[in-house]
């Protein structure tokens, strides 16, 4: 298995047209973060909560819509079957919704970034927001957002490199 599966929402515009998750603005956001994060995107599975891309029509574009608690949970099954497969050590779950897929309930991102909760499988959940936050954000508000999204995933980097240690260690 990998050691880092990272969730996101849904797959937006462009991802739902190439069959890709990431490949957007987002994801070209979330690409800069972890490569200075020192996080290896091409060894992490990338994955979304959601299957689908919902939206609504506004003239000649599909502009994305949030999905609801139930289309989250109808899709858990499928996650938890990717999360079998890939046996991750750490999930980084990208916002609310990501965070709903993996543990069947909602949370607060804020009161509960930057630190590990438990799976039933031994895993770790970690939670951050969705990189998609800090592009509807400016000024001083997207820095400081910016600034924590930048922490959370160096704090991943850093849990990453202590059960690798272990590993290591025990082999």
């Amino acid at each position: 298995g990998v050691a880092l599966m990272i969730v996101g929402e849904q797959p937006g515009d462009h991802e739902d047209m190439a069959g890709r998750p990431f490949i957007g603005p987002a994801g070209q956001l979330l690409d800069d973060h972890l490569a200075r994060a020192g996080i290896d995107r091409q060894a992490a599975y990338v994955t979304n909560a959601v299957k689908h891309f919902k939206f609504a029509w506004r003239g000649k574009h599909r502009l994305h819509q949030s999905p609801t608690a139930k289309e989250i949970d109808t899709c858990r099954w499928w996650l938890e079957a990717e999360r079998a497969i890939v046996k991750p050590r750490i999930v980084l779950a990208l916002g609310a919704s990501a965070a709903r897929g993996l543990l069947g309930r909602t949370l607060s991102v804020t009161r509960e970034r930057g630190r590990a909760i438990m799976l039933d499988d031994g895993a770790e959940l970690w939670v951050t927001v969705h990189p998609s936050y800090l592009l509807r954000l400016d000024g001083a508000a997207r820095e400081e957002q910016a600034r924590l999204f930048a922490a959370d995933l160096a704090a991943v980097r850093a849990r990453l490199g202590e059960l690798e240690e272990a590993n290591s260690r025990s082999s």
